[in-house]
């Protein structure tokens, strides 16, 4: 690996000579397979050769977090290696850093034993009984989690025993949330997480009985005047306004090409692979987040285009199978706060009204269209992955025009 990364052979020879070196070589051929960098990967070597030097290391040993601290002060305050610029608190924090992640590969960090914070062990079994017995997707998993570990970690102000838990602190969370401004949407969902954590746990009798049932969600309107979604109007402009020359306009432009045409939830654009895409068959697969349901489209061939764009000038080469990647080291799969970033910056600079802002708003303009264009509900939720047309009928009522279609056609000839 350090033949790879230094071209002097003096330099070559002095990493070799010192102590540790196949130790370093393990660690710096580790973090080229995950695809960091050559610069970063060649920086990491220069200063494990001082890791090794200041911490006085013939061989592996375990090492404490207050011994790295003390060694990351020195090299800080070594003004031999640092003539060219005056040591600052990030000298030390990359030595910390560095050095962990280094002796942490070896298993050779010792970390002072910590206890979990209140209420970790039971929501662990709580997302374990989630996936086990109700089978939620990894997707809903994180949401019901995060959503529950919330509410959790504001109750650990009053108490850390769920035994204690009464109907008043749920209430008193509520309406703090309303207070501070949150949506009727946004605590319907705060509630709808709450609920199924204290139904679980009053079936373990962690709690007491009745605090799932006085979980009220805010009501909703059940028509409402604002579209979820942007008009397709708005959608057609915010594709061809992407269509930059910069290489996060052409990876910007493939996710929304992929949101607006197919209707594909953030996961299953995450969960995209290379493979997915059949180019002489010229079809695509899609792995729907619910129901576990594969389907495979045609490849549209804007599609298809904008998604050549995206390979060959801007998602980086890697050993990464995923079609979307991070931009930078060490390349892995996009996340879903990265595709929400992606689309809903872009609609909010180009003063695109929608009440979503990210990768569901241009779903939910899909469908939208497609029941103006006259497609059946049925047609409708087979194409969203839907498992019946309940889940869809949301996008009729904001939608005057098809509705009245509807309610006007003659029953003549029928009875």
């Amino acid at each position: 690996m350090i033949d790879s990364l230094f071209v002097d052979k003096n330099v070559r020879e002095k990493y070799r000579r010192s102590p540790l070196f196949h130790e370093c070589e393990q660690y710096l051929t580790h973090l080229a397979h995950r695809g960091v960098s050559r610069p970063r990967v060649r920086a990491v070597a220069n200063l494990l050769f001082h890791i090794v030097r200041l911490m006085e290391l013939s061989a592996l040993r375990p090492i404490e977090m207050q011994e790295i601290d003390k060694a990351g002060a020195h090299w800080a305050a070594d003004a031999e290696f640092h003539s060219d610029r005056v040591p600052q608190a990030v000298t030390a924090r990359h030595f910390r850093q560095v050095a962990s992640n280094w002796l942490s590969f070896h298993q050779m960090l010792v970390l002072e034993p910590q206890s979990p914070p209140p209420f970790h062990d039971a929501m662990q079994k709580f997302l374990h009984a989630m996936q086990v017995e109700r089978g939620l997707s990894p997707e809903t998993l994180r949401g019901y989690g995060s959503r529950a570990w919330y509410f959790l970690q504001w109750l650990t102000q009053r108490y850390t025993d769920l035994s204690k838990v009464c109907v008043a602190d749920t209430d008193e969370f509520i309406e703090a949330k309303r207070q501070a401004g949150w949506s009727p949407r946004s605590l319907a969902t705060q509630c709808q997480a709450m609920r199924t954590f204290f139904g679980y746990a009053e079936s373990q009798r962690w709690c007491r009985v009745g605090i799932r049932r006085s979980i009220k969600s805010p009501r909703i309107p059940k028509y409402e005047e604002a579209p979820r979604g942007p008009s397709w109007k708005e959608v057609r402009r915010l594709l061809r306004l992407t269509q930059g020359d910069k290489p996060s306009d052409y990876r910007a432009h493939a996710i929304f090409m992929l949101c607006a045409i197919y209707a594909l939830r953030a996961s299953e654009i995450i969960r995209l692979t290379l493979d997915d895409i059949d180019w002489r068959n010229e079809t695509i697969t899609v792995r729907r987040s619910k129901r576990g349901r594969t389907q495979q489209f045609p490849l549209q061939y804007e599609v298809g285009e904008a998604l050549i764009l995206y390979l060959q000038k801007s998602r980086p080469h890697c050993t990464c199978r995923n079609l979307f990647v991070t931009r930078s080291t060490p390349y892995r799969p996009i996340r879903a706060g990265a595709l929400w970033s992606v689309t809903g910056k872009r609609m909010k600079a180009l003063n695109i009204e929608s009440e979503y802002f990210g990768p569901h708003a241009l779903r939910h303009a899909c469908a939208t269209q497609l029941l103006k264009k006259g497609s059946s509900l049925r047609d409708i939720a087979d194409f969203l992955g839907h498992k019946d047309t309940k889940s869809v009928s949301i996008y009729a009522k904001y939608d005057t025009r098809s509705l009245r279609a509807l309610a006007s056609f003659s029953l003549a000839g029928v009875l």
